[in-house]
């Protein structure tokens, strides 16, 4: 049973949203220290995090930004801000996707199963390979040179994977947003962008420049 770690100060929206994942089949638990949510967020060893932007003692994009320094753990933003900036702020501090209210509880639950199947890869995929010379860990999200290993974000790795798995060949901004999302209706065209921006910086970290290419209205190739 996966565990979903709440982050909403609002308590009757937070029993509503515990009521509905529980009935979901899920674990759940629901931060109740705001002062020192960042520790408690780190130690719940959640699955996934539901994460306000508008939460007290500090701002959950500025929370998201020093949870993502210690730990992977799946977030979904949940807010009532409808900016796109907030939107693409919250990616491309590392949210792996963001939804706004009020949402469907059908949505949600949608969105969490997504991201949970993600975060969990797929059966059957090899647990390491390599890219001109470093070791991919599918399994830890990492890039690899034997001297200094580099994380990426589920979303990054799942991005590098399908566009690994396609070497040579155009991948569409479809085929990236179907394996993010599962179901294109959901995805926001600038958050894709902002997880591509981002592979790209982490791959330039590894020593990488340049290694995918952008092919104008069709797609991308990594070389």
């Amino acid at each position: 049973m996966s565990k979903i770690y709440i982050v909403e100060d609002d308590a009757a929206l937070c029993r509503e949203l515990s009521e509905l994942l529980q009935d979901a089949g899920y674990q759940t638990q629901s931060l109740t220290d705001f002062a020192n949510a960042r520790e408690n967020i780190v130690a719940s060893g959640a699955d996934l995090i539901l994460l306000d932007i508008n939460i007290p003692h500090g701002n959950g994009e500025l929370l998201l930004k020093q949870i993502r320094r210690e730990c992977d753990t799946p977030v979904i933003m949940v807010t009532s801000r409808t900016s796109e900036a907030d939107e693409v702020l919250s990616m491309s501090y590392g949210a792996d996707d963001y939804i706004t209210k009020p949402y469907h509880p059908a949505i949600l639950l949608l969105r969490i199963s997504a991201v949970l199947k993600r975060s969990k890869g797929q059966p059957g995929q090899p647990v390491k390979s390599t890219y001109r010379g470093l070791t991919i860990s599918l399994a830890k999200g990492s890039l690899s040179d034997g001297t200094q290993e580099f994380i990426f974000t589920k979303n990054e790795m799942i991005i590098f994977s399908l566009l690994l798995d396609n070497r040579g060949r155009i991948v569409t901004r479809d085929q990236i947003m179907t394996a993010l999302w599962d179901n294109n209706e959901f995805v926001n065209d600038n958050a894709l962008t902002v997880n591509i921006s981002r592979l790209r910086a982490k791959l330039a970290e590894c020593g990488l420049e340049n290694a995918i290419e952008t092919r104008k209205k069709q797609g991308y190739i990594l070389l």
